[in-house]
Protein backbone atom coordinates (compact mmCIF):
# COMPACT_ATOMS: atom_id res chain seq x y z
CA UNK A 1 0.00 0.00 0.00
CA UNK A 2 1.18 3.50 -0.78
CA UNK A 3 1.00 6.88 0.87
CA UNK A 4 -1.32 9.10 -1.17
CA UNK A 5 0.19 12.58 -1.03
CA UNK A 6 -1.67 15.73 -2.05
CA UNK A 7 -0.10 19.12 -2.68
CA UNK A 8 -2.33 22.04 -1.64
CA UNK A 9 -1.48 25.62 -2.63
CA UNK A 10 -3.36 28.17 -0.55
CA UNK A 11 -4.21 31.30 -2.54
CA UNK A 12 -1.05 31.34 -4.70
CA UNK A 13 -0.40 34.84 -6.02
CA UNK A 14 1.70 34.23 -9.13
CA UNK A 15 0.73 31.96 -11.97
CA UNK A 16 4.34 31.31 -12.89
CA UNK A 17 4.87 29.77 -9.46
CA UNK A 18 1.86 27.50 -9.90
CA UNK A 19 3.20 26.32 -13.24
CA UNK A 20 6.62 25.67 -11.72
CA UNK A 21 5.02 23.70 -8.87
CA UNK A 22 3.35 21.34 -11.34
CA UNK A 23 6.71 20.83 -13.03
CA UNK A 24 8.31 19.91 -9.69
CA UNK A 25 5.44 17.51 -9.00
CA UNK A 26 6.00 15.81 -12.34
CA UNK A 27 9.74 15.59 -11.67
CA UNK A 28 9.20 13.59 -8.49
CA UNK A 29 6.18 11.51 -9.45
CA UNK A 30 3.25 13.33 -7.81
CA UNK A 31 0.04 14.43 -9.50
CA UNK A 32 -2.64 15.30 -6.90
CA UNK A 33 -2.81 19.11 -6.81
CA UNK A 34 -5.53 21.22 -5.17
CA UNK A 35 -5.61 25.01 -5.51
CA UNK A 36 -7.43 27.15 -2.95
CA UNK A 37 -8.61 30.42 -4.53
CA UNK A 38 -5.70 30.61 -6.97
CA UNK A 39 -4.73 33.55 -9.14
CA UNK A 40 -5.64 33.47 -12.82
CA UNK A 41 -3.86 30.62 -14.55
CA UNK A 42 -3.21 31.54 -18.15
CA UNK A 43 -0.28 31.56 -20.57
CA UNK A 44 2.50 32.04 -18.05
CA UNK A 45 1.29 29.16 -15.89
CA UNK A 46 1.07 26.86 -18.91
CA UNK A 47 4.50 27.92 -20.14
CA UNK A 48 6.16 27.33 -16.76
CA UNK A 49 4.46 23.96 -16.32
CA UNK A 50 6.15 22.71 -19.50
CA UNK A 51 5.56 18.95 -19.80
CA UNK A 52 3.49 18.94 -16.59
CA UNK A 53 0.56 20.76 -18.18
CA UNK A 54 -1.67 17.77 -17.50
CA UNK A 55 -1.22 18.31 -13.76
CA UNK A 56 -2.05 22.00 -14.15
CA UNK A 57 -5.18 21.28 -16.19
CA UNK A 58 -6.36 18.50 -13.85
CA UNK A 59 -5.75 20.46 -10.64
CA UNK A 60 -8.87 20.76 -8.52
CA UNK A 61 -9.86 24.30 -7.57
CA UNK A 62 -11.77 24.95 -4.34
CA UNK A 63 -12.86 28.04 -2.45
CA UNK A 64 -11.87 26.97 1.08
CA UNK A 65 -9.00 25.12 2.67
CA UNK A 66 -11.48 22.87 4.46
CA UNK A 67 -12.65 21.57 1.07
CA UNK A 68 -9.08 20.84 0.02
CA UNK A 69 -8.28 18.68 3.04
CA UNK A 70 -11.69 17.18 3.88
CA UNK A 71 -10.68 13.62 2.93
CA UNK A 72 -7.12 13.70 4.31
CA UNK A 73 -5.95 11.82 7.41
CA UNK A 74 -2.93 14.03 8.11
CA UNK A 75 -2.53 17.72 7.23
CA UNK A 76 1.01 19.12 7.12
CA UNK A 77 1.57 22.86 6.94
CA UNK A 78 4.90 24.17 5.62
CA UNK A 79 6.39 27.38 6.95
CA UNK A 80 9.72 29.12 6.78
CA UNK A 81 9.51 30.13 10.44
CA UNK A 82 10.49 27.43 12.88
CA UNK A 83 8.34 27.06 15.98
CA UNK A 84 5.46 29.05 14.49
CA UNK A 85 3.20 30.59 17.11
CA UNK A 86 -0.36 29.31 16.91
CA UNK A 87 -1.63 31.47 19.74
CA UNK A 88 -0.21 33.49 22.60
CA UNK A 89 0.23 30.55 24.94
CA UNK A 90 2.29 27.86 23.28
CA UNK A 91 4.33 26.91 20.23
CA UNK A 92 4.22 23.92 17.92
CA UNK A 93 7.52 22.28 16.97
CA UNK A 94 8.47 22.34 13.31
CA UNK A 95 9.79 19.15 11.74
CA UNK A 96 12.13 18.90 8.79
CA UNK A 97 10.93 17.07 5.65
CA UNK A 98 13.20 14.16 6.58
CA UNK A 99 11.63 13.92 10.05
CA UNK A 100 8.10 14.02 8.63
CA UNK A 101 9.03 11.36 6.11
CA UNK A 102 10.25 9.13 8.96
CA UNK A 103 6.94 9.57 10.78
CA UNK A 104 4.96 8.57 7.68
CA UNK A 105 7.09 5.60 6.66
CA UNK A 106 5.20 2.31 6.85
CA UNK A 107 1.77 3.96 6.88
CA UNK A 108 -0.98 4.17 4.28
CA UNK A 109 -3.57 6.88 3.74
CA UNK A 110 -4.06 10.32 2.24
CA UNK A 111 -1.79 13.12 3.44
CA UNK A 112 -2.06 16.78 2.46
CA UNK A 113 1.00 19.04 2.35
CA UNK A 114 -0.01 22.70 2.45
CA UNK A 115 1.99 25.60 1.03
CA UNK A 116 0.91 29.13 1.92
CA UNK A 117 0.78 32.45 0.12
CA UNK A 118 4.03 33.81 -1.27
CA UNK A 119 3.76 37.06 0.69
CA UNK A 120 2.58 36.03 4.17
CA UNK A 121 2.06 32.27 4.30
CA UNK A 122 -0.87 31.08 6.45
CA UNK A 123 -3.16 32.87 8.86
CA UNK A 124 -3.81 31.54 12.36
CA UNK A 125 -7.10 29.83 11.50
CA UNK A 126 -5.45 27.95 8.63
CA UNK A 127 -2.59 26.85 10.87
CA UNK A 128 -5.12 25.47 13.36
CA UNK A 129 -6.20 22.97 10.70
CA UNK A 130 -2.71 21.46 10.49
CA UNK A 131 -1.65 18.35 12.39
CA UNK A 132 2.07 18.85 11.75
CA UNK A 133 4.25 21.83 10.92
CA UNK A 134 7.17 21.29 8.56
CA UNK A 135 10.10 23.65 7.99
CA UNK A 136 12.91 23.34 5.47
CA UNK A 137 16.33 23.97 7.05
CA UNK A 138 17.76 27.03 5.30
CA UNK A 139 20.42 29.65 5.87
CA UNK A 140 19.66 32.21 8.57
CA UNK A 141 20.89 34.87 6.16
CA UNK A 142 17.89 34.33 3.86
CA UNK A 143 15.49 31.64 5.14
CA UNK A 144 12.47 32.34 2.90
CA UNK A 145 12.26 30.14 -0.19
CA UNK A 146 10.43 30.59 -3.46
CA UNK A 147 7.17 28.61 -3.46
CA UNK A 148 8.11 26.21 -6.25
CA UNK A 149 11.59 25.66 -4.78
CA UNK A 150 10.08 24.75 -1.41
CA UNK A 151 7.68 22.30 -3.09
CA UNK A 152 10.57 20.73 -4.99
CA UNK A 153 12.64 20.21 -1.83
CA UNK A 154 9.72 18.59 0.02
CA UNK A 155 8.73 16.34 -2.87
CA UNK A 156 12.32 15.27 -3.46
CA UNK A 157 12.45 14.12 0.17
CA UNK A 158 9.09 12.34 -0.08
CA UNK A 159 9.68 10.79 -3.52
CA UNK A 160 11.03 7.54 -2.06
CA UNK A 161 8.71 7.44 0.96
CA UNK A 162 7.84 3.80 1.59
CA UNK A 163 4.21 3.21 2.45
CA UNK A 164 3.02 0.20 4.39
CA UNK A 165 0.02 -1.80 5.53
CA UNK A 166 -0.70 0.27 8.66
CA UNK A 167 -3.72 2.41 7.71
CA UNK A 168 -3.98 5.90 9.11
CA UNK A 169 -7.31 6.78 10.69
CA UNK A 170 -9.40 8.51 8.05
CA UNK A 171 -10.52 12.12 8.30
CA UNK A 172 -14.01 11.22 9.59
CA UNK A 173 -12.59 9.05 12.39
CA UNK A 174 -10.28 11.89 13.44
CA UNK A 175 -13.09 14.45 13.43
CA UNK A 176 -15.22 12.15 15.58
CA UNK A 177 -12.32 11.66 17.99
CA UNK A 178 -11.84 15.42 18.38
CA UNK A 179 -15.58 15.86 18.91
CA UNK A 180 -15.52 13.13 21.56
CA UNK A 181 -12.59 14.81 23.34
CA UNK A 182 -14.43 18.12 23.18
CA UNK A 183 -17.55 16.55 24.75
CA UNK A 184 -15.46 15.07 27.56
CA UNK A 185 -13.76 18.39 28.28
CA UNK A 186 -17.17 20.07 28.47
CA UNK A 187 -18.62 17.27 30.62
CA UNK A 188 -15.96 17.47 33.31
CA UNK A 189 -16.43 21.21 33.80
CA UNK A 190 -12.95 22.03 32.59
CA UNK A 191 -12.18 25.77 33.10
CA UNK A 192 -13.99 27.64 30.37
CA UNK A 193 -11.12 30.00 29.62
CA UNK A 194 -8.79 27.04 28.96
CA UNK A 195 -11.10 24.89 26.83
CA UNK A 196 -10.30 26.19 23.34
CA UNK A 197 -6.54 26.13 23.92
CA UNK A 198 -6.67 22.64 25.44
CA UNK A 199 -8.81 21.22 22.62
CA UNK A 200 -6.36 22.60 20.07
CA UNK A 201 -3.41 21.22 22.03
CA UNK A 202 -4.96 17.74 22.09
CA UNK A 203 -5.51 17.96 18.34
CA UNK A 204 -1.83 18.75 17.90
CA UNK A 205 -0.74 15.87 20.13
CA UNK A 206 -2.85 13.28 18.32
CA UNK A 207 -2.07 14.78 14.92
CA UNK A 208 1.66 14.40 15.50
CA UNK A 209 1.06 10.81 16.62
CA UNK A 210 -0.28 9.83 13.14
CA UNK A 211 -2.90 7.58 14.71
CA UNK A 212 -4.00 4.33 13.10
CA UNK A 213 -7.65 3.35 12.74
CA UNK A 214 -7.51 0.75 15.52
CA UNK A 215 -5.83 3.24 17.85
CA UNK A 216 -8.63 5.77 17.35
CA UNK A 217 -11.26 3.11 18.09
CA UNK A 218 -9.41 2.18 21.29
CA UNK A 219 -9.31 5.84 22.36
CA UNK A 220 -13.07 6.12 21.78
CA UNK A 221 -13.58 3.13 24.09
CA UNK A 222 -11.43 4.70 26.81
CA UNK A 223 -13.23 8.04 26.53
CA UNK A 224 -16.63 6.35 26.78
CA UNK A 225 -15.46 4.47 29.91
CA UNK A 226 -14.30 7.76 31.46
CA UNK A 227 -17.61 9.44 30.65
CA UNK A 228 -19.64 6.59 32.15
CA UNK A 229 -17.53 6.57 35.30
CA UNK A 230 -17.85 10.34 35.64
CA UNK A 231 -21.64 10.19 35.13
CA UNK A 232 -21.96 7.43 37.76
CA UNK A 233 -19.99 9.47 40.29
CA UNK A 234 -22.09 12.54 39.59
CA UNK A 235 -25.29 10.50 40.09
CA UNK A 236 -23.96 9.22 43.43
CA UNK A 237 -23.15 12.76 44.55
CA UNK A 238 -26.71 13.83 43.74
CA UNK A 239 -28.30 11.11 45.90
Amino acid sequence: MQMDLRVVLVEPLYQGNVGSVTRAMKNFGFSDLVLVNPCKLEGEARAMSSHARDILENARRVSTLEEAIDDCSIVIGTTGISGSRFDFHWRVPGYSPAEVKERLTGLSGRVAVLFGREDHGFNKEELKLCDLIMTIPTSDVYPVMNLSHAVAVVLYEFSDLKGGDAPLADSLDMRLLYEHLSELIDDIDYPVHKREKTKLMLKRIFGRACLLSREVHTLHGILRKIQRQYDDECDQDDE
